[in-house]
């Protein structure tokens, strides 16, 4: 859920950040619903504002995500003697 109290640091329009991210201005309201950016409605239009930390600490999590997927793709294709250090070696580099 959005954040309600003011953040400090800097504040992004959700287009900013969308065209930072290569997304819709959709997918970034989305992704403050869900809790995944940090944002507050402000101003008597209430418009959304993301703080600019938020989305650096968004990139970061999606890069480790990216990161534990490579190496969960690594070990699906690894052996056992290669797990454990025993036996033969199925794919040696």
């Amino acid at each position: 859920m959005p954040d309600t109290t003011p953040p400090e640091g800097r504040l992004l329009a959700p287009a900013s950040v969308a065209e930072a991210l290569s997304v819709s201005v959709d997918e970034v309201i989305a992704l403050v619903m869900e809790g995944r950016l940090r944002g507050i409605r402000i101003g008597e239009s209430r418009q959304w504002r993301i703080e600019e930390a938020s989305v650096s600490d968004y990139l970061d999590d999606e890069a480790e995500d990216a990161r534990r997927m490579a190496l969960w793709r690594q070990s699906n294709a690894a052996s056992f003697p290669e797990l454990w250090g025993h036996g033969r070696v199925r794919n040696p580099d």
